[in-house]
């Protein structure tokens, strides 16, 4: 069972009750992230992200650590492009005390100078991670090469000089713009009462304030550049962009069934024939990140930089004649499998729950229709899966990255 309500101020609450389990999942999750930022905001939203956990008038940072810990419970954040979600996960006799602490740190926190300038250093030692890392760094190139400095091309960390000179002023100006009740969903998913998830949400989020929202028009640039990092590292990494459809396109389950026959598993096209025939590459996948706009289809590997472009070369072979062949019947039907188990297996899940639930009222405005999904995915043709392909590949189009000891960039 599934409820939703709107609070008198906008902030919406969907509760998924799950009966039969032990524990509940809770979420407060924010429509903001890296591609509403500005160049000097780049990283703003995931040092906020950071910085909420560290005080509040009630409680310093360790205190909340320490109580979320008595109560045995997990909490946790993260940022994306945009969407920003604060969540714990407890058992359900503490969920009441779990989500009490939880909206303190969204709501009270307080920032304090201190607690800034060590959380800066620790951002910094992030970022410094994020390039240590030659698949995240790869796949950050990747964004910037398909969509340019801006919104979507964003790495969510941003620059450390940035980070550097971040300012209290500067995150309560932000905050004012985007955390706003009406760009605000609290989602709970698990063994808890609708009617005591729905009090919980009200005691906590009924007196926030209403401050102006300001609805961002993000700077979408889509392009298909090159770009290349060298690095003495002992693999090469690249991965190839291409265009896909936007979060609620036409074709959208299509794409996820093309995907999983493609790069979406062992039984892959891309795996099969790069990694167990040629033995070029340990790790090679794809997959598909969806926006409100737009989409990017993306196959990555990871190879020995002598044979970069004997590999780069076979992935390129793969896509090519996945284009010209199309796909088999069994490939299809093992695809469409695939894709609804995947949405079976989350239903079990509360986590996913809480994430799938508040996500879609935080993007759409509407629940989440489990059985409409399923039916859209049985619904699916082989001839539909064929017109993705044809659709999907346009290496005119295709924006590329490379990371490692190369010669120069992995080319088309």
């Amino acid at each position: 069972m599934v409820e939703t309500k709107t609070l008198s101020n906008g902030v919406r609450v969907i509760v998924k009750h799950m009966e039969g389990l032990l524990s509940v999942t809770m979420g407060i999750l924010v429509g903001t992230g890296a591609a509403y930022e500005t160049d000097g905001e780049d990283g703003i939203s995931h040092f906020i992200e950071h910085m909420q956990f560290k005080g509040t008038p009630m409680r310093t940072a360790f205190a909340i650590s320490d109580a979320f810990d008595a109560l045995g419970a997990q909490v946790n954040a993260f940022t994306g492009k945009d969407m920003t979600c604060y969540y714990a996960k407890a058992t359900t006799d503490h969920a009441a005390e779990a989500f009490a602490l939880l909206a303190d740190l969204f709501l009270n926190a307080n920032f304090p100078e201190e607690e800034m300038k060590r959380e800066k250093g620790v951002v910094i030692e992030e970022i410094n991670m994020d390039e240590d890392s030659p698949e995240d760094l790869c796949l950050d190139l990747l964004s910037r090469a398909a969509f340019g400095n801006c919104s979507y091309g964003r790495n969510i960390l941003g620059p450390a000089k940035n980070v550097e000179g971040f300012t209290r002023e500067d995150i309560f100006r932000y905050k004012a713009e985007r955390y706003c009740p009406e760009n605000i969903v609290v989602s709970f998913a698990g063994n808890i009462e609708t009617a005591r998830a729905m009090d919980l949400a009200e005691a906590w989020f009924a007196d926030m304030v209403a401050t102006k929202f300001v609805n961002r028009k993000k700077n979408i640039q889509e392009r298909g550049d090159n770009l290349f990092r060298e690095k003495p590292i002992e693999q090469a990494h690249f991965a190839f962009g291409f265009p896909t459809v936007k979060r609620d396109g036409e074709g959208f389950f299509a794409v996820q069934v093309m995907n999983a026959i493609l790069g979406g598993g062992m039984s892959s096209r891309l795996f099969k024939k790069v990694r167990e025939e040629l033995g070029l590459a340990y790790s090679v996948y794809s997959y598909t990140s969806h926006y409100a706009e737009t989409g990017l289809y993306t196959v990555y590997a990871a190879v020995n930089p002598k044979k970069a472009e004997e590999a780069a070369a076979a992935v390129l072979d793969v896509i090519k004649k996945f284009k010209e062949e199309g796909t088999t019947e069994e490939e299809f039907l093992r695809g469409r499998e695939q894709l609804k188990s995947g949405n079976i297996f989350s239903q079990e899940n509360t986590s996913s729950q809480m994430l799938l639930y508040g996500r879609n009222l935080l993007y759409t405005g509407e629940i989440y229709d489990f059985e409409k999904r399923m039916a859209e995915i049985s619904d699916l043709t082989l001839d539909d899966i064929r017109r993705a392909v044809d659709a999907n590949f346009d290496l005119s189009r295709a924006a590329v990255a490379s990371v490692g000891k190369l010669k120069g960039p992995i080319a088309l």
